[in-house]
């Protein structure tokens, strides 16, 4: 059980400085454009909804065990992955 925890730990660590990356982006949408601005809203629209199945996820994991662990496990990495990449497209675009 301790595994899970900590990696339940790690994951909902990153998750809140993830939280806090899109909150910048979204501050720094003020200073550009309008037509700019809407793309960038959708991204960070598709951001938030990520960063909620990531959220969901973690629940997940806390409930389940053995090999039902490992199967939530699987598709938590996939979720983490692209919000991971995400954030990363998203910090590229807005600089």
């Amino acid at each position: 059980m301790e595994i899970q925890d900590a990696y339940k730990q790690k994951m909902a660590a990153q998750l809140n400085e993830w939280g806090a990356q899109i909150d910048l982006l979204e501050a720094k949408m003020e200073n550009i454009g309008a037509d700019m601005r809407i793309k960038r809203a959708e991204e960070l629209h598709e951001l938030r909804a990520k960063q909620h199945a990531a959220s969901e996820k973690i629940n997940e994991l806390g409930k389940a065990s053995g090999e039902a662990w490992e199967q939530v496990k699987v598709t938590a990495d996939k979720i983490w992955d692209d919000l991971k990449t995400g954030v990363a497209d998203a910090h590229a675009k807005f600089k």
